[in-house]
């Protein structure tokens, strides 16, 4: 009885501390629209369509997806940031918890203007390879993955449809060199180390004219 009573007794302090704890709030897209056109239009747009290659188009993009990338650019508790930009570790580095989040679900809500397929033959080799990998070198089908229009699968798998051809073959190439290394299970690392140049600009190419 007395163990028993031990027992209410350390649920009674615990239940109030774990009453006081609050969940992160609800991301504010209104507020993450005020931030990005302070700090993120200059290279993104103010609605996310960047219009240089060389910087990615965020709109629509899924909420998880934009969060942990904010997350990862930054560098935190004395270890160098899991994604290793110096513009967004520049950017992302006053940004608090509550901003990366709003910023994230303000540019998730916006409509995607998407890019195109300029070279129509490497575009061809981009879908064989997309749609169905290189078994003779290993390469994974990309549509297992991010699916079979690009569309990706929401807090799993970015899309890549419409997004810049130079900016998906940079990513592909940072993956390989192990440049970029902040994909789960080292999984886009493994895909893009057996790909060679042209099969990675084939596929960037293939899925930039997706829908």
């Amino acid at each position: 009885m007395t163990r028993l009573l031990a027992t209410f007794a350390s649920a009674a302090l615990v239940w109030p501390a774990m009453a006081g704890a609050q969940a992160p709030a609800t991301p504010d897209a209104a507020k993450g629209q005020a931030i990005a056109s302070q700090v993120c239009a200059a290279c993104h747009a103010a609605d996310g369509n960047s219009q240089l290659p060389a910087n990615p188009k965020i709109a629509g993009q899924f909420y998880e997806y934009l969060h942990k990338q904010l997350v990862n650019f930054r560098a935190q508790g004395g270890k160098k940031a899991e994604r290793e930009n110096a513009v967004m570790a520049g950017m992302t580095a006053n940004l608090s918890a509550a901003d990366l989040r709003d910023l994230a679900a303000y540019y998730a809500a916006q409509k995607l203007k998407p890019a195109a397929a300029k070279d129509k033959d490497l575009a061809a080799l981009g879908q064989k390879i997309y749609r169905g990998g290189n078994l003779a070198t290993g390469v994974a089908a990309c549509s297992g993955c991010h699916g079979p229009t690009g569309a990706g699968i929401p807090a799993q798998y970015p899309r890549i449809a419409g997004q810049f051809a130079e900016y998906v073959e940079a990513q592909l190439v940072a993956f390989r060199t192990g440049a970029r290394a902040n994909d789960p299970n080292g999984m886009m690392r493994g895909v893009a180390a057996r790909m060679s140049d042209r099969e990675i600009k084939a596929v960037a190419e293939y899925a930039a004219g997706l829908r």
